[in-house]
């Protein structure tokens, strides 16, 4: 599906992803992974991540003109594409600022403080 109009993604590898979501928690919305490409990504709402400066070769913000791959709302485990946490009504989007500082910790702890 295309991003940019409904919503935008954060693609971030699988190893980091993982540590992201346990330390978003309750706070984590929507999030696809994709067991081929071993990453993940989190569904945010359009242009609430365009000021972000995090690596681009750790973080990728897609937004207009960027497609991602939804799986069906039912394959919630893999092997291949699925929702490691389906969207809900009540959980869809993952707040920005909360994903910045998560990634942000995450990303310092696994690769080492930016400078």
């Amino acid at each position: 599906m295309g991003t940019g109009t409904s919503w935008d993604a954060v693609r971030v590898s699988a190893k980091v992803g993982r540590a992201v979501v346990d330390r978003l928690g309750d706070q984590c919305g929507a999030v696809i992974v994709d067991g081929y490409a071993l990453a993940l990504y989190w569904l945010i709402r359009p242009g609430s991540a365009d000021a972000w400066t995090l690596p681009a070769y750790l973080v990728s913000v897609l937004g207009p003109g960027a497609y991602v791959a939804v799986p069906p709302v039912k394959a919630t485990s893999g092997p291949g594409l699925w929702w490691g946490a389906a969207p809900t009504p009540l959980r869809c989007f993952t707040d920005t600022e909360l994903l910045h500082s998560a990634l942000t910790a995450e990303i310092a702890h696994a690769h080492g403080p930016r400078p």
